[in-house]
């Protein structure tokens, strides 16, 4: 039976709260965070899937647990102003974990979806990588283009927040899911800050397979879908996007998602 326990740990180690091993588990942290608060979540097995929510304002999300102990760093400063203003404040907190049911985990579904990503090796999945985000900044990373947040009509602090490239013609974003799905479509959500923004009128996507599509992208605010035979891959990387011939320098992803299952 999996089983599973929530921590809150200060930057000194020291254990803040800590609730009882259970297959469904929560946890009432009663204080305001400090910087270098994280939340870690143990598991007595490793490569399962769990449904968390590290902070009550965004909800629940599925994630696969590689590792049997990962850490959620609570963001601050710079690091917080891609989320919503609600989230992480306060002086109540609730953090809930369990066990994800065999309905949750075999539906189609969006495998791209994980609004607790993070920078680093974070041990649970789906997770995003990109070789540049603009300027360093968290309104700029990869994980807002798998946040589950579409407001693409302006840039920079939550909402407006996507993965930005900060105008390098080699930028690649990568996904990885850390175990084999089976995938058939992906949809596109380009920033639309126009005419702030330029947009991609071509991309690459790259699949661990082997495989690769090309498909061309259109000037619009609206996911653009693209569907393909079912693939078994374990990540894929967009690549390779060509910029359209206008004056702006800044085309920016606000979303990624990968419809498919579980192998």
């Amino acid at each position: 039976m999996l089983e599973l326990k929530l921590k809150v740990i200060n930057k000194k180690g020291d254990t803040l709260q800590v609730s009882d091993w259970g297959s469904r588990v929560s946890l009432v942290h009663t204080c305001e965070y400090h910087e270098g608060d994280f939340i870690v979540l143990e598991s007595n097995q490793q490569n399962v899937f769990v449904v968390v929510s590290f902070e009550d304002s965004m909800g629940e999300t599925l994630i696969y647990l590689q590792k049997p102990s990962v850490s959620f760093y609570i963001p601050f400063g710079e690091g917080r102003i891609c989320y919503s203003p609600k989230s992480f404040t306060g002086d109540k907190h609730l953090i809930t974990a369990r066990m994800a049911t065999e309905e949750e985990v075999g539906r189609y579904r969006n495998l791209a979806l994980n609004p607790y990503d993070q920078h680093g090796d974070i041990g649970y999945y789906p997770h995003s990588t990109a070789n540049v985000e603009t300027r360093g900044e968290s309104v700029f990373a990869s994980r807002n283009a798998v946040d589950g947040i579409f407001e693409n009509s302006s840039h920079g602090s939550y909402p407006y927040q996507s993965w930005g490239i900060n105008r390098r013609p080699d930028a690649e974003i990568k996904l990885d899911f850390g175990r084999t799905v089976s995938v058939d479509k992906i949809a596109l959500t380009l920033r639309a800050d126009f005419p702030h923004d330029s947009y991609w009128t071509q991309v690459t996507l790259a699949f661990s397979d082997g495989s690769t599509l090309t498909p061309n992208l259109k000037k619009v605010a609206y996911p653009q879908e693209i569907s393909f035979e079912k693939k078994d891959i374990e990540w894929v990387v967009m690549k390779d996007m060509k910029k359209a011939e206008d004056e702006s320098p800044f085309p920016a992803l606000t979303q990624i998602e990968v419809f498919g299952t579980e192998k």
